[in-house]
């Protein structure tokens, strides 16, 4: 059964992963983690991924290079099993990436760096009780 606070963690640092991860947890959230690198180099079927944890938000990084990494964030956003999910992007270059987003409904926050961990556990918060949105 799917848990309504379940977030997914797909970040290219294996130390930022693990500090949005104690972070989210401790405010009370399943979180769940991959690698830019692993879903790019299909050590992980993203879909399945999503199907199997079932996460409301996605907190994704658009780290560089931007597009390659917009690229294959548009990819999994456009993908069928990611109704009703929304995305807080973070990035070292915020003002790019929302420029990037546009007026896309998935997209919740965009959260600049250094990281702000309240900030994003904030959105996080505040993306699992918004209305879900189609594709």
């Amino acid at each position: 059964m799917a848990h309504s606070n379940v977030v997914a963690i797909i970040n290219t640092s294996p130390d930022v992963v693990q500090m949005l991860r104690t972070a989210t947890e401790s405010a009370g959230c399943v979180v769940l983690t991959a690698f830019t690198h692993e879903i790019r180099d299909g050590i992980i079927d993203i879909e399945r991924f999503i199907r199997q944890h079932q996460p409301k938000v996605i907190v994704y990084d658009v780290a560089p290079p931007y597009d390659a990494n917009w690229r294959l964030f548009e990819h999994i956003r456009d993908l069928e099993v990611m109704e009703n999910r929304v995305f807080v992007l973070t990035s070292v270059n915020p003002r790019h990436v929302e420029k990037l987003a546009g007026p896309d409904r998935k997209v919740f926050e965009v959260v600049g760096k250094p990281l702000d961990l309240d900030l994003i556990v904030d959105a996080v918060h505040q993306a699992l009780h918004s209305r879900p949105v189609g594709r």
